[in-house]
């Protein structure tokens, strides 16, 4: 940790990644883990695919309603306020995420960059219409396929397998990680392209790379600091450090 500390407190630019890692202590379950992960029981492919949604969308939202069933009452916990506070103190420039779960926003992050998209909110892709997650949800209460006024099904607003990550949000993603002095992965396996590639955008412009997480990742040898404890542990560390 202190070596950490030393990286944020010298660097001018500190740009966070976050990914599912982070968001495990507040109850929700990453994608990876046997057993335990999303992923761990289902094919992806079968149901978080947009073309499964257009083939099959009481299967998909039968999946999704049940994301959001999990995600429903989670609250931030002290590895996102950490990142929240730092932000305040001006440590922290933006947070990029790859979570869809509003965490880092509840917890107050004011520079937020969801390159995954959001469950905030859902909308129409044939007329446009959009409705808040409150909305989504009861409509789903009623029928098996959440629907728009218009009658065609509703899509949520997160990036789906065979979809494009939005070229805006990435394309400040990409500027921030190439301007950061350190870029700090935390509870990401870095391992999902191209928001993975941030890292390698860091390493090239001459950067720190930190990361925070359990396992291993493939910039481990990239990286200036690797801290594989609790993320919360860790992050309200380095906040007491500075």
């Amino acid at each position: 940790m202190p070596a950490l500390a030393a990286f944020v407190r010298e660097a001018g630019s500190v740009v966070a990644l976050t990914g599912a890692g982070i968001s495990v202590p507040s109850g929700i379950p990453d994608f990876r883990s046997p057993q335990t992960g999303v992923w761990a029981d289902v094919d992806p492919m079968e149901v978080a695919h947009i073309d499964a949604w257009r083939r099959d969308p009481e299967r998909f939202w039968s999946f999704y309603g049940a994301r959001f069933e999990i995600l429903d009452g989670k609250r931030p916990n002290g590895a996102h306020l950490a990142l929240a506070v730092l932000e305040a103190r001006g440590r922290l420039d933006a947070v990029v995420t790859q979570n869809i779960d509003r965490l880092h926003r509840v917890a107050g992050t004011r520079r937020l960059i969801e390159v995954h998209g959001t469950i905030d909110t859902s909308s129409c892709l044939t007329c446009g219409g959009r409705y808040p997650l409150a909305e989504v949800r009861s409509r789903l209460e009623r029928d098996r396929v959440p629907c728009c006024d218009c009658g065609a099904p509703l899509k949520p607003d997160v990036v789906l397998f065979g979809e494009s990550l939005p070229f805006g949000a990435m394309e400040e993603a990409g500027a921030l990680a190439a301007g950061a002095d350190v870029l700090l992965c935390v509870g990401t396996s870095l391992e999902v392209w191209p928001v993975a590639g941030l890292a390698e955008r860091t390493a090239d412009a001459g950067g720190t790379v930190a990361i925070v997480t359990q396992g291993p990742t493939p910039f481990d040898d990239v990286a200036a600091v690797k801290l594989t404890g609790d993320v919360v542990d860790e992050l309200e560390a380095l906040v007491a450090a500075l």
